[in-house]
């Protein structure tokens, strides 16, 4: 009894052992054979899906009538059209040159009154300062001394005329009487002209001052810089007012080599100011014919109206030239138009649905765009509402990503 009884625990052990190996044997099983099979899954789906986001080449958005109605989707066929495109500069307004003056003294002298105020606006011949110069009552009184000496010549001529005319005396003596008079006449026109020259009016001097003379607007216009004080010695060449009429300015405008085509002298140009919102219409009035070494670009200029004052010097607008019509072969609306991971799409209905298809975009004007590849003249493509199918498209893509 004892050798049987000792061999139970035996059979009872190696039971036990075998029961765990088919247990362990189950589970490995278990966890290498799904993960075989998940793994060759994972492999084939790059090959089988596109990348989440991007259109696949064989995915279609199908959508039925009720939906397409609710979405609001329109449909057009792309074919002929007329384009008429712009071009967009940028520019600056500047005053014009042409109406813009520096003023100042021509003589030297102390400022007595200065009546201009910075901002004024002034007519032609109004009076901006009045200032005190020696040198213009040395020139003045030149003037005065040579038309004193111009009336004793000419008394003179005139009596030694009648006396030659009576054969009272020689004619030598009427002859120099008439020399010195003309001298006399050259001597009172040199004085006057050099006056004239300093812009001074002659006898209208302020307060019949010989050493006053009142700087007077050379036009009408608006007083935008002032260098000029009450009491202030200023020199001849001294720049003591800028004078500017602003009810015409112009705009500066900066033109890259590709656009010099589109601007021409004479054409309408649009002119927006992004800071106000201002816009108005002027004219090309010049187009430089150099580019420049630095910015490689030329200059043109737009002449603007500026009646209300509301173009202001200094101020950097956005200058719109329109070019001429074309017409092209395929074009379909801008709506039409969507982009996808970086690419222009347009969404070709066909028997199973809207797919994507990238095209090449031409010209376009804010109506329709040029189509210069991927699409052909009578296909039909969804306008208004595309981006309905762009959204249902992405969803797609996340889809399949997953």
């Amino acid at each position: 009894m004892t050798a049987p009884q000792q061999a139970r625990p035996w059979k009872a052990v190696a039971a036990i052992v075998a029961v765990g190996v088919v247990l362990a044997a189950a589970i490995l099983s278990w966890k290498t054979g799904p993960a075989a099979s998940g793994g060759a899954g994972h492999a084939d789906a790059p090959a089988a899906s596109a990348p989440s986001g991007a259109p696949a080449a064989d995915e279609v958005v199908r959508l039925d009538a009720a939906q397409i109605a609710r979405a609001g989707i329109a449909f057009a066929v792309a074919g002929p059209a007329t384009i008429a495109t712009s071009v967009r500069l940028p520019g600056e307004v500047r005053f014009d040159d042409d109406r813009t003056a520096h003023v100042v003294p021509r003589l030297p002298g102390v400022a007595e009154a200065v009546p201009a105020r910075l901002g004024q606006s002034v007519r032609k011949g109004q009076v901006l300062a009045v200032i005190s110069s020696p040198q213009l009552a040395e020139m003045r009184s030149t003037l005065d001394a040579a038309r004193t000496r111009l009336a004793l010549a000419r008394t003179l001529y005139e009596r030694e005329k009648t006396l030659w005319q009576d054969r009272i005396s020689a004619e030598q003596d009427y002859l120099q009487a008439h020399q010195a008079w003309q001298e006399a006449e050259i001597a009172v026109r040199n004085a006057e002209s050099k006056l004239t020259a300093l812009g001074v009016a002659q006898g209208a001097e302020p307060a019949g001052a010989l050493n006053r003379y009142a700087l007077r607007a050379p036009f009408d216009g608006m007083i935008v810089e002032k260098h000029i004080s009450l009491g202030e010695a200023v020199k001849e060449d001294a720049n003591v007012f800028l004078l500017s009429d602003l009810a015409r300015v112009w705009v500066d405008v900066i033109v890259t080599p590709r656009d010099l085509d589109a601007v021409r002298v004479g054409a309408d140009a649009r002119v927006t100011a992004a800071a106000t919102g201002a816009s108005a219409t002027g004219r090309v009035a010049y187009v430089g014919a150099l580019v420049g070494e630095q910015t490689r670009s030329a200059s043109a200029r737009v002449e603007l109206p500026n009646p209300g004052l509301a173009w202001r010097p200094g101020l950097f607008v956005d200058v719109e030239l329109a070019q001429a019509p074309r017409q092209v072969v395929v074009a379909v609306p801008a709506a039409a138009l969507q982009t996808v991971e970086d690419r222009t799409v347009v969404f070709v209905r066909g028997a199973q649905g809207l797919r994507a298809r990238q095209v090449t975009v031409g010209a376009a004007d804010g109506r329709f765009a040029e189509i210069r590849a991927g699409l052909r003249a009578g296909e039909t493509v969804a306008a208004a509402g595309s981006f309905v199918l762009k959204a249902e498209q992405g969803k797609d893509g996340a889809d399949h990503g997953h």
